[in-house]
Formats: C-alpha cells, sequence, structure tokens
C-alpha cells in the first residue's frame, strides 16, 4: 500500500515554545491513520502546517502529497487538491440552512449567480451519503452537535475530500452519535479516502484505526501499524505519558462527613419555553469530603441542573430551596452563590469558563478580586504570587504566568479555570464534564486535584458523561433522565449497566 502523504522533519515554533520538534509522520492511502498524545503535544499544530492554516514558510520541513512537494499557502491550497479538516469547534453558522453551510465559499453557481435547486438537490444528496434525514432547508441551530459534525462531514464530501483530518470529532458527542461517525469513518475507508483521527478516545481509536502515531512534546514517539501487531492501550498510555498508569484513577481513602449541601424540590423551567420543566423536583445531598456523580445521557438535564442552581444563569420559574451547613442560602445571583460557597466549573471553557485574550495571572484571580486588591485597584503583585502559586499546585504548564489562555493546551486550560474557583475558596465545586477533551495524563492529573478537594472536607459534584469516570472517582451516583433523578447508587454497587437500566426504564431497578 502505497503513501498518499509524508511529512518530514517539520518544526514548529512559537514564541518562546518549541510546538513540533522535526516531526516525521507517513499516511497510506486508504487507511485511517489516528493521532494521539496529550493536549499540548503537538497534535493540532501539526494537522494545522499539513491544511495551511500554517502556510509554507512558517515552519521547517517538507510536506509530500501524491510524492509531490507542497507549499499551501493556506486552506484554499490544501482544499484544492482534496485535503479537508474538520476542526473540533464546528465551523458553522447556526442561522443558515444546512444547505448554504455546506457550500458556503464553494457555491454551486450558474451563469455567474447562485443555482439555488443545484444547491439545495445537492445537499440532500450529499446528506443521504452521510446518513443524515433532515432537509438540506434545516437551519443548523435546529439540529443537534452529532448531526451538526455529520453536516460537517458533508460539507468535505462537497469539496471532493480525499484526505479528511477530524480533529476530537466525538469530544461532545454521546456515545450513540460517536458509534454513528466511526461507522461512518469506516464507510469512507471502503470508498477509497484516507482519514487522519486526532482523539483522545483510545477506545475509539483502537477500534477503528490501521495505524497510530504517538505524539509527546512534540515529537513523534512512535508509530504502531494496528493490522500486524495486537495494540492495546496500555502501550499507547505508555507511550503518550512516557510512563506506565496502571490505574487510571487515583486511589482514595474517602473521609465523608455531615451533610454539606442539600438541594430540595429544585424545578427550572425552559428560558425560552416556560410550559416545558427541563429540571423536575429534584432532591440532592453532598456531604463533606464526598465526590457525588450525576449520570445521564446528553440532554439529560444535567447542566440545566448545575447552571439554576449556579445564580439562576439558566432557566426561568426556577423554585425549591438550598441549604449549606443546615442554613438555608440565597443563590439567586452568582455573585451571592459564590457567598455561599459553591462553584460552578463549566463544560464549555473556551467560551463560559475563561476570558481567552488575557493571562494565566488574570483568569486565575478573576472570581475573587477583592483578594488581589486594596481600595479597588488590583495588586500586580499579588495578583502575580496568587497565579504562581496556582501554577505550581496545579501542575499548570506554561513559561509564565502573563501567557495568553488561548495559547495553553486543553488539559492546562481547564486547570486554570479549576484554579479561578478554587481561588473564591467554595466548599462545594460543580464540575460539568471536568476531563471533556483532555488526554488521559491530563484527566489523571484533574482526578488527582479532585482528590485532594474531597480530602480537604470539600464536597464535590462531577457531571460526566463518561460513566467509567464517574465509576472509577464517585462515592455515590444520581442517574438523571428527562429532568428527573431517577435512582442513586453507592459506588460499590454501581454499574454502568444499572445505571443504564435506570435511563432506560426511569427509574430505581
Amino acid at each position: 500500500m502505497d503513501s498518499i502523504l509524508e511529512m518530514r522533519g517539520i518544526t514548529k515554533t512559537f514564541p518562546g515554545v518549541k510546538a513540533l520538534d522535526s516531526v516525521s509522520l507517513k499516511v497510506k492511502r486508504g487507511e485511517i491513520h489516528a493521532l494521539v498524545g496529550e493536549n499540548g503535544a503537538g497534535k493540532s499544530t501539526l494537522m494545522k502546517v499539513l491544511s495551511g492554516v500554517y502556510p509554507h514558510g512558517s515552519y521547517d520541513g517538507d510536506i509530500l502529497y501524491d510524492g509531490e512537494v507542497q507549499r499551501f499557502r493556506g486552506i484554499a491550497d490544501s482544499e484544492g487538491v482534496g485535503i479537508i479538516i474538520i476542526h473540533q469547534e464546528l465551523a458553522l453558522v447556526p442561522l443558515l440552512p444546512i444547505a448554504e453551510n455546506i457550500f458556503l465559499g464553494n457555491e454551486v453557481h450558474r451563469y455567474g449567480a447562485i443555482d439555488w435547486p443545484a444547491t439545495y438537490s445537492r445537499a440532500d444528496e450529499l446528506l443521504r451519503k452521510v446518513g443524515l434525514k433532515e432537509p438540506s432547508s434545516t437551519r443548523v441551530t435546529n439540529i443537534g452537535v452529532g448531526k451538526q459534525q455529520l453536516v460537517e462531514i458533508a460539507k468535505a464530501l462537497s469539496k471532493r475530500v480525499r484526505l479528511l483530518i477530524l480533529d476530537e470529532p466525538t469530544a461532545s458527542l454521546q456515545e450513540n452519535d460517536s458509534q454513528k461517525l466511526l461507522d461512518l469513518l469506516l464507510e469512507f475507508k471502503a470508498q477509497g479516502i484516507t482519514s487522519i483521527l486526532i482523539s483522545h478516545k483510545l477506545n475509539e481509536v483502537s477500534r477503528v484505526a490501521d495505524s497510530i502515531t504517538v505524539l509527546r512534546d512534540g515529537a513523534a514517539i512512535s508509530t504502531l501499524d494496528c493490522r500486524a501487531e495486537q495494540v492495546d492501550e496500555a502501550r499507547i498510555i505508555k507511550d503518550m505519558v512516557g510512563r506506565d498508569m496502571a490505574h487510571r484513577y487515583p486511589e482514595r481513602t474517602p473521609d465523608i462527613g455531615e451533610v454539606l449541601l442539600e438541594v430540595s424540590g429544585w424545578t427550572a423551567h425552559h428560558p425560552l419555553h416556560p410550559e416545558r420543566r427541563v429540571v423536575k423536583d429534584v432532591d440532592m445531598i453532598v456531604r463533606r469530603g464526598e465526590v457525588v456523580g450525576i449520570a445521564g445521557l446528553m440532554g439529560a438535564g444535567r447542566t440545566e441542573l448545575a447552571m439554576s442552581l449556579f445564580g439562576r444563569t439558566y432557566g426561568q420559574n426556577i423554585s425549591g430551596s438550598v441549604k449549606m451547613n443546615g442554613q438555608a442560602v440565597d443563590v439567586s445571583t452568582v455573585g451571592r452563590v459564590i457567598e455561599a460557597g459553591i462553584a460552578y466549573v463549566t463544560e464549555d471553557r473556551k467560551a463560559l469558563g475563561l476570558v481567552l485574550d488575557e493571562t494565566l495571572a488574570k483568569n486565575v484571580t478573576l472570581s475573587n478580586l477583592a483578594a488581589v486588591s486594596a481600595r479597588g485597584v488590583i495588586d500586580s503583585g499579588e495578583e502575580r504570587r496568587v497565579a504562581l502559586d496556582f501554577r505550581d499546585r496545579l501542575n499548570i504548564r506554561t513559561p509564565n504566568v502573563y501567557q495568553k489562555v488561548a495559547n495553553l493546551s486543553g488539559g492546562n486550560q481547564q486547570k486554570v479555570v479549576l484554579s479561578k474557583w478554587l481561588f473564591a475558596g467554595p466548599q462545594v465545586l460543580i464540575l460539568d464534564e471536568p476531563t471533556r477533551g483532555i488526554d488521559v495524563g491530563a484527566k489523571f492529573e484533574i482526578y488527582t486535584i479532585i482528590n485532594q478537594l474531597a480530602g480537604e472536607g470539600k464536597g464535590v459534584v462531577m457531571i460526566s458523561s463518561e460513566m467509567p469516570e464517574l465509576l472509577g472517582m464517585c462515592d455515590r451516583i444520581y442517574v438523571m433522565n428527562e429532568g428527573a433523578f431517577v435512582g442513586e447508587l453507592n459506588a460499590a454497587d454501581a454499574s454502568q449497566e444499572k445505571i443504564m437500566s435506570m435511563i432506560v426504564r426511569g427509574r430505581q431497578v
């Protein structure tokens, strides 16, 4: 099998950071080639070099495609030869129809004008190819994330893709949608389309990949041929992090105390459709030193519950009561809920958790500016001291605390969000998908921080779509479905089968 792509000695440097250090990669024609590594290993940077996001001249090394040296000046050049990249953050216009999104910048025209009938006809044909039943006239905002991912793939097909690059395509998808997308990649492989898959989900990589290249600290560590040998996750992880990880979850001996947080009869209605209840009469307790999980499928109401509790940042006609240490507290605004000792780490760290264009120092102190201020003026020296302290405590990998958080890897961004809320001194932390989109090494570090917080007597609420994560980390798990808690399990009694059975049946089993 000959190679469709060869990257030789690619080196890419940013100010103060060598992101890629003489990386070489060879991809065979018609295969699914997985690219794995910790956050900050250089995976996305390498693919941005390949796709022309970083143009020729901004890096050292050579790109050979179909045996010819390429000098891409931008994305249009790489797309012109059939290399299409789908980024982790989807590039769709929500209020436009699917058809217009598919052909945006690549319009179907006739006699100098857009041919709308042909546009919608071709779009419908592409949607059938990727398994979407919605008409192409449907607005993107009216379909879920999983279907939006398929629209991006249909968009790639419209450009006659020969090499498809997918950057964390299943990071925001629930399991069923993830499986459908992986099945689609296998179908493309049968049609001769080559794919490069960047993913942190090693079970998915193992399922579909023909070859796996592991990057670590900007260097290519190994390339594994899954067709010639049995490749297990332990081997991949060892190459990714440079050490064995016999235990995916750090050990903890629970020391659970009295009830810290008590939520009773909590109900919230949809912000635009007040007749619709999205959180239904939820009762929940969290004890000191306890890690409590909330399991459920996407759309079950877990994030809506967390946001409505956190200063009513979601929903309307909210009712119910909240107690901290047995005393009723006011959680009607974000300021009051922080004063009550509750913090919320959002699932969308980039849009809601961080100010990406600001420094690590400013982000870390954002939730408690009074602690680094004197007479209403921020003390920059104290701000720096606090940021350095959290950088060291949480092992945030950055050359200095004045680095913009937009330039940090996903795992390090997540640690910045955690630092921000830890600086506020909460007693209860609600963590919404705290390890989404980060690698196994960074996950282990986040898990260790969670255990440390529980060990300090804080209460932790952990929302996660990854059931093994909940089973590995939590002392107790609530199961949520259609806005209501339908079951509760102690860690010793919990299993994926029991959780799914509760979700399906809508009640305790």
